[in-house]
């Protein structure tokens, strides 16, 4: 199966039913959606296309761009137009890339070298091309790449990940019924197009059917206007845009009766945040979606059912889940293993590795995966139930004297005080201890705290050799526009300002950067 032929499918149950609606209002019906991705394959044939790149937000170009591309048969690049310039320039230089790219981005592209763009209004008109006498009849290899999703770069430099048809087509297949939401639903959409749940949220709401309606960029008071004014039915949030609706809404209840169901995922949903939204949206079904790019997206879920009743029971070990990301999906393996690739029992934490149809593990240049098992770098832990607790990255734990400390267990104490709204928690240098643990804390509005007290607050809660040793507070954290902590960045500049002074208190702000 492939991508172009999810699009035939979802054009055969009604032409006239709308599949998508832009922030202005425009829309595009499955039938003319289907019309102008035939019209743009053939242009990119005759121009001899090898990869159709995106560097823009959403609207109604992204759906007949990637879908000609999967047409023709060749892979679609989204580019993240927040990454520096050279990294966007390394990024394209590695393809022979004709890029949709709307004036703004395409003056930066053209900046930067690339040379063939192509104006986003230009895939929304059929132009000179007759569809009904020259239609594309190709014969797709599942095997063939579909998409080449660049990581965020928060890490480490961006790399491609490979998503082949059967990748993508066995996701969307196994997780939602063909046509089971009739033209009354719709999904509002504020994910961007670089990241894997984007291109997701494309592809499994056209093949089920819901209208695709999108919000670029994001606005918690335009997300709630929006919803109301579209009779929004689902919406797939980041936990820092959900963070930014409830403090919207304050106290109130949300005024959104259509609104049945909210997904949220890609970074860790504090506590506070989802147990106010549980409020705030009584009548709302909430899912937590755990993936990666390199798995096609979700590879578990916590399910509404799960939520309710983490929030409706006094048993400790049943409230612990709403912290969790949920079971593994049918057709995914899913194990935690040691240090020595053993199974971790119930409760001890270890490598996450999945195996499944729709994992890819592949990166451009090099294949990672194993037997079909994939390390996903993520650490964590299965209860006696199996619901999956994600602890961290690999990469992020923390050494200090020989002991691994993982941040996410400091950062949960350091939220439960009451003045703390993000925290993030990591590791610098050190002599003598290999690393010492600092946080990077902000305060809630009016909140006034000693970084000492703070200290005092962790080590009441913690062992000494988990306390933080650093605890600065800043204005704010640094996250990409999917929600996820920009850790190194976090980590350089607390590094920076623990090397020029010599007290353990320190203050500053971090401004969003890398982004």
């Amino acid at each position: 199966m492939d991508l172009a032929l999810l699009l035939e499918m979802a054009t055969s149950l009604d032409p006239a039913r709308i599949a998508v609606t832009d922030i202005d209002g425009a829309s595009l019906s499955t039938g003319e959606l289907a019309e102008l991705v035939r019209a743009t394959a053939l242009k990119f044939e005759a121009a001899e296309v090898s990869h159709v790149g995106y560097c823009g937000t959403n609207g109604r170009a992204l759906p007949v761009a990637l879908f000609a591309a999967a047409t023709c048969g060749i892979p679609f690049v989204p580019l993240n137009y927040r990454l520096a310039d050279d990294q966007l320039a390394d990024v394209a230089s590695r393809h022979q890339l004709l890029v949709v790219a709307a004036e703004r981005e395409a003056t930066r592209l053209r900046r930067l070298g690339v040379s063939h763009i192509i104006n986003p209004s230009a895939l929304l008109s059929a132009g000179d091309v007759d569809v009904a006498d020259e239609p594309i009849n190709h014969s797709i290899d599942p095997e063939s790449v579909a998409l080449l999703l660049y990581t965020s770069g928060s890490t480490a430099a961006p790399k491609a990940a490979v998503l082949r048809h059967r990748h993508l087509t066995s996701y969307v297949i196994s997780t939602v019924e063909f046509a089971s939401h009739t033209s009354d639903d719709a999904v509002l959409v504020s994910v961007p197009p670089y990241h894997v749940a984007g291109i997701m949220n494309l592809l499994t709401n056209l093949y089920s059917g819901r209208r695709i309606v999108y919000l670029d960029p994001f606005d918690p008071q335009n997300w709630l206007d929006m919803a109301a004014r579209e009779h929004i039915t689902h919406s797939m949030l980041v936990p820092t845009m959900l963070a930014r609706i409830v403090d919207v809404l304050g106290e109130k209840v949300a005024d959104l009766p259509h609104l049945a169901s909210l997904a949220y995922g890609g970074a860790k949903m504090p506590a506070r945040v989802i147990e106010k939204a549980l409020r705030l949206f009584p009548q709302v079904a909430f899912t937590n979606a755990y993936g990666l790019t390199e798995t096609s997206s979700t590879i578990a879920l916590l399910g509404p059912e799960a939520h309710r009743d983490a929030v409706a029971t006094s048993d400790p070990l049943i409230r612990a889940r709403l912290h969790s990301v949920g079971l593994p999906l049918p057709g995914i393996e899913l194990e935690v293993r040691t240090i020595e690739h053993a199974p971790c029992e119930a409760g001890q934490v270890g490598d996450i590795y999945v195996r499944g149809d729709q994992i890819a593990g592949e990166y451009v240049g090099s294949t990672v995966a194993s037997d079909g098992w994939f390390a996903t770098r993520d650490r964590g832990y299965l209860d006696q139930s199996g619901f999956l607790f994600i602890e961290g990255r690999a990469d992020d734990t923390i050494i200090r004297g020989g002991e691994n400390i993982a941040p996410a267990e400091i950062e949960e104490v350091l939220l439960r005080h009451e003045a703390v709204v993000e925290c993030a928690v990591v590791g610098i240098d050190d002599e003598e201890w290999g690393q010492r643990i600092a946080a990077a804390v902000v305060l809630s509005a009016g909140s006034s705290v000693a970084p000492d007290m703070l200290k005092e607050f962790a080590r009441s809660h913690l062992r000494s050799s988990k306390t933080p040793d650093v605890i600065a507070l800043y204005e704010s954290l640094p996250y990409t526009e999917t929600g996820k902590l920009l850790r190194r960045t976090v980590r350089q500049q607390l590094h920076e300002a623990s090397t020029s002074l010599s007290s353990s208190t320190l203050m500053g702000t971090i401004n969003e950067e890398g982004t």
